[in-house]
């Protein structure tokens, strides 16, 4: 496949630069990397928040509405280059070192923000493109989901109810004896801040700023305006 990057046809030969020197050719390279090893590649189903993968790690599912390339200045970007590096980083640090998926989604999808800028693309440019096919958990269009899509990401992604549950029952003096009532409570909120503030780094930031006030609110008993 040839694609508007540094070598889009030339053969892998080593570069005659130092190893540890990081360049947009060599990003370009570990992008081609990852992608060899992707064993089988999915567009036929829908897809929460884009991308995802099968239990077993051997498919990455993109969701079949979100088009595989992009024109971007006169270029054309495939941009199933840059959700397959960020799936396989996550799903490999979550199978091979049991980190929680907030974590190696945040790791994840810095890498893939590393390869963006790489190739000359603006990331808020290239986030505000990919928004426009995001389908959340309860959107009607996922009508065709693949039986073996791995949901533990899922699953992780919305542990804030479990801590919005726990916050009202303290709030109604639902804990054990003898603890810190006030400081447990902040420390919930405070938790949950973060949670929100680590998932979907690809949403708009001023609907996540909203949507962390609304929890945050909600779960220590006010109204958000």
């Amino acid at each position: 496949m040839a694609f508007d990057y540094c070598h889009p046809t030339a053969p892998h030969k080593k570069l005659r630069i130092p190893n540890w020197y990081v360049s947009s050719l060599m990003m370009d390279r570990a992008l081609d990397a990852v992608a060899r090893k992707v064993k089988n590649l999915d567009r036929k189903h829908d897809i929460p928040y884009l991308a995802g993968y099968s239990k077993d790690g051997k498919t990455i599912y993109i969701d079949r509405h979100m088009p595989s390339e992009w024109q971007y200045k006169g270029r054309t970007i495939n941009t199933d280059r840059f959700l397959l590096l960020h799936e396989e980083v996550e799903k490999t640090l979550i199978d091979q070192l049991d980190l929680h998926y907030l974590h190696a989604h945040q790791i994840a999808t810095r890498a893939e923000e590393a390869a963006v800028r790489a190739a000359g693309i603006s990331w808020r440019e290239y986030d505000r493109f990919m928004q426009k096919y995001v389908k959340t958990m309860d959107d009607e269009r996922l009508t065709k989901v693949p039986a073996d899509l791995d949901l533990k990401p899922y699953r992780d992604e919305h542990d804030t109810d479990l801590l919005e549950r726990m916050a009202k029952d303290v709030e109604k003096g639902v804990q054990p004896a003898g603890v810190d009532k006030p400081g447990l409570h902040a420390r919930i909120k405070s938790q949950l801040k973060t949670m929100l503030a680590h998932s979907h780094s690809h949403e708009p930031q001023g609907s996540m700023a909203a949507k962390t006030k609304s929890v945050v609110k909600k779960a220590s008993g006010s109204k958000t305006k």
